[in-house]
């Protein structure tokens, strides 16, 4: 039974008349496809909170758009609803109780998509386009954080046109996380500055870069308590560095280790190195997931320092994923990244959100052999 249209895969603009004799490199890890998925490059992937009954899945596009799923618990995906921005769409995120959406765009606008109504409207501004957006939920009071191009973090209640708060950075925004009270940003130039959220957002350190190359992605981790401790940080380079804010032994704690690689070992022959495009935590374990250019994803057990499990090649980069909030689904967003330049862009080449059960493969593995 063809749930997902997969029959038609490949029917797309008849360019695939010889991919069907073939084996699927478009799905090689056989997971559920996420029905009508965007038309251009996915940016970001966001489910629902935990407050919310269900699960439903935001994702946005280069294609302007924003999409909302209902993922059922059989795996069936249904299209609810969708938003346009008048730009490429470049992060999304969740109210903690899961009434709205905000989203992030290139046309340097924030908007706040309330889903009952399905209404979307304008709640942020920046003079250059917005690479970041998180919902910050405080004891004293509740904002939505954009960071953007034009070299600002701002703070926003969503009911006034003029931020609450406005911190100058060094450098444009590239990557965000928060885990409440703690932001991390990274930056163009290799910039890294962590906040402290209580009371009113301050920045609390800045921190040289672990890594040599272009930050590309970020992700807080938290404690055995439930605290927000440290951060995971991917570069273009296939590296990620598990960084601690406040580590007893800091030349011990904090570490980096390589990714998303192939072909060549040593040094006769050389090595391709992809871009890590996105890191994200399983909210149970406290392992991790990263997702890369090389068109794969990889699970991680940083305390143990082992790898879990890496996936089959797809014949396309990954550019997103996220876990849903009991950490049962990992979605990951298959789709051109520019990695290469505009000569590796095709346009007949379709886009993907593929859904994977992924409470067993993120558990940690017992560390006494």
């Amino acid at each position: 039974m063809s749930l997902f249209g997969t029959a038609t895969g490949f029917g797309a603009g008849g360019t695939g008349v010889f991919g069907a004799t073939t084996t699927d490199s478009h799905n090689p890890m056989k997971d559920v496809e996420v029905t009508s998925p965007p038309d251009d490059s996915i940016s970001c992937l966001a489910f629902s909170p935990p407050t919310m009954p269900g699960n439903f899945l935001i994702g946005g596009s280069w294609a302007n758009d924003v999409r909302c799923w209902e993922v059922q618990d059989n795996g069936q995906t249904v299209p609810k609803a969708q938003q346009m921005h008048t730009g490429p769409v470049l992060d999304v995120c969740w109210s903690d109780d899961g009434s709205k959406v905000f989203t992030a765009s290139c046309d340097k606008t924030a908007k706040m998509w309330d889903l009952n109504s399905n209404q979307a409207m304008q709640i942020a501004q920046h003079d250059g386009p917005i690479k970041s957006i998180h919902w910050i939920k405080a004891p004293n009071y509740s904002c939505i954080m954009t960071g953007s191009w034009d070299k600002t973090l701002k703070f926003w209640d969503t009911r006034s046109p003029n931020p609450m708060l406005s911190l100058p950075m060094t450098e444009r925004c590239y990557c965000a996380d928060v885990v409440y009270p703690m932001a991390v940003l990274a930056t163009a130039d290799r910039g890294l500055i962590v906040y402290q959220l209580e009371n009113q957002p301050s920045e609390f350190r800045r921190i040289d870069s672990p890594l040599k190359h272009q930050h590309r992605c970020v992700a807080i981790f938290k404690d055995k308590q439930n605290k927000p401790t440290g951060f995971a940080l991917g570069s273009i380079e296939g590296r990620v560095a598990i960084h601690y804010i406040n580590p007893p032994n800091p030349a011990k704690d904090n570490f980096t280790f390589k990714c998303h690689r192939s072909n060549g070992t040593n040094t006769a022959t050389p090595q391709d190195i992809y871009a890590v495009n996105a890191i994200s935590f399983h909210p149970v374990h406290g392992t991790l997931a990263t997702v890369g250019s090389d068109g794969r994803f990889s699970f991680w057990d940083k305390d143990a320092r082992t790898k879990l499990k890496t996936s089959e090649q797809l014949d396309q980069p990954i550019t997103a994923c996220c876990f849903n909030s009991n950490g049962n689904i990992f979605a990951y967003a298959s789709s051109y990244d520019w990695s290469k330049g505009h000569e590796y862009y095709n346009p007949q080449k379709k886009n993907y959100i593929f859904l994977r059960n992924a409470a067993e493969e993120l558990k940690p593995r017992n560390k006494k052999w």
